[in-house]
C-alpha cells in the first residue's frame, strides 16, 4: 500500500492495516492515527516508536510480553513464523533447539517477557550468541534494549507492506 492511502484512511481501517505490525498490540496503531498525516515511512515509524515510549510500564510489558518465543513450535503469527524461519529457527538441530528452549527460559525467568531480537538478516547462531549475551545484562537495561528490538521488528514490517 502507499503511504498516502495509510493517510487517507478511517481509524478502524487504519488499525486493520497495520495494527499487527506491533505484534498483538493494536493499541499502537490506534493512537498513531491520530498523528497523520504521516509524510514518510520514517515519520509514521518514529510516531508509532513514541507511542510505545510514552506507554505506562505495564503497557510497554504486555507489548514485550505480546511477542512469542523465538523458536517455540507453537502457533506464531504469520509474521513471526516467516521472520523466524527466514532466520533459520525452523531448521534447527535438535540440540541447537535444546539450548534455545533452555536459554529461553532462563531469560523469561530471568526478565519476565521472553527474548525479543529482529531476525532479518541474521543466521541462528546470531540470535543464539546475542540470547546467551543478553542473558548478562541488568534488567532495565535488557528492557531498553527489548523495546528497540520490538521497534527493529516492526519497522521491517511496516517496511514490507508499504510504499
Amino acid at each position: 500500500m502507499k503511504l498516502h492511502e495509510l493517510n487517507t484512511m478511517d481509524q478502524a481501517q487504519f488499525v486493520s492495516a497495520i495494527g499487527w505490525v506491533f505484534e498483538h498490540s493494536p493499541w499502537v496503531a490506534e493512537r498513531a492515527w491520530h498523528e497523520r498525516p504521516f509524510a514518510a515511512l520514517d515519520v509514521l515509524s518514529r510516531a508509532m516508536n513514541q507511542i510505545v515510549e510514552s506507554a505506562t510500564a505495564a503497557e510497554q510489558l504486555a507489548l514485550l510480553r505480546a511477542h512469542p518465543d523465538l523458536g517455540t513450535r507453537a502457533k506464531v503469527s504469520l509474521s513471526s513464523e516467516r521472520e523466524q524461519a527466514g532466520a533459520g529457527l525452523d531448521k534447527l538441530t535438535p540440540e541447537e533447539h535444546e539450548t534455545l528452549l533452555r536459554l529461553n527460559t532462563a531469560y523469561k525467568e530471568k526478565f519476565g517477557f521472553p527474548f525479543l531480537y529482529a531476525v532479518k538478516g541474521s543466521s541462528k547462531f546470531d540470535i543464539l550468541d546475542a540470547l546467551s549475551s543478553r542473558l548478562q545484562r541488568m534488567p532495565a537495561e535488557e528492557f531498553a534494549t527489548a523495546l528497540q528490538q520490538v521497534y527493529r521488528i516492526a519497522r521491517f514490517r511496516l517496511e514490507e507492506i508499504i510504499q
